[in-house]
């Protein structure tokens, strides 16, 4: 059994990773937040403004099978508790855009944290891996980085909050999506709007991120084994949506 001090030090340990998490997630846009209302549905991302509803949304639920060193890797994406984040990633995934990417951040030691990927940078091999977790995915149809907003649903809510964490929405229940052991989230600069294509698999339960980052799916119970396996610089074979494409909507 831990002792306080070991408790304590878990603790110290696993939040100076989350505040890594926000500071290397991804590339930090020009963002303006609409943080005054949970009720927005616009993102501000540099001189251009992106309705929500543009956004690929998921209606209901889809499966992507992600290999990793030839083992594969089952999630179940949820489009009802977080329809854009999960469309978001759907859509990213039947565009074929995280074949071929690397796992830049994954941490084991000294405790289960994260394994972070899905950097459209490291699809090149000469890219510097120090500059990994700085890129983001540029939509081909307006030649500019789409980001998401932040999209975190309480539990018992009917719709989600918007770019705020539940700790600026003065939200006092928890997620209906936590950070289990196997929940697939987006990573993300400081700026709540700021999440693209990078996202990580919970090597742990994290509830201490519960409420700020968004989850969007689950691992499959019996592909943990191929998730913990995941090793830094290890690269994805391919992605692919094998059930509920069909829920995918785009504008």
């Amino acid at each position: 059994m831990e002792n306080k001090t070991q408790t304590w030090l878990r603790t110290s340990i696993l939040a100076i990773a989350a505040i890594a998490l926000i500071l290397v997630g991804c590339s930090e846009p020009q963002v303006t937040s609409t943080t005054d209302t949970a009720e927005a549905n616009t993102i501000t991302t540099g001189a251009s403004s992106l309705e929500m509803s543009e956004l690929p949304q998921l209606e209901g639920t889809a499966i992507v099978e992600m290999t990793v060193k030839g083992s594969p890797i089952r999630i179940k994406i949820d489009g009802e508790k977080a329809p854009i984040t999960a469309g978001n990633f759907v859509d990213l995934v039947a565009r074929g855009v995280y074949d071929g990417l690397v796992f830049h951040r994954v941490i084991k030691e000294p405790q289960p944290f994260v394994a972070q990927g899905g950097d459209p940078q490291s699809k090149d091999p000469n890219f510097p891996a120090a500059r990994l977790g700085t890129g983001s995915f540029i939509d081909p149809d307006s030649d500019r980085p789409r980001y998401i907003p932040l999209e975190i649903t309480p539990d018992g809510a009917d719709k989600p909050i918007y770019s705020q964490t539940f700790k600026q929405a003065r939200v006092s229940a928890p997620p209906a999506l936590r950070h289990s052991k196997g929940a697939i989230a987006m990573a993300r600069s400081q700026m709540p709007d700021s999440a693209s294509s990078q996202f990580y698999f919970t090597l742990a339960d994290l509830g201490f991120l519960d409420g700020d980052y968004a989850v969007f799916g689950y691992v499959a119970p019996e592909s943990m084994d191929a998730v913990e396996a995941i090793e830094q610089g290890d690269r994805i074979d391919s992605a692919k949506v094998i059930e509920g494409l069909e829920n995918l909507k785009k504008s």
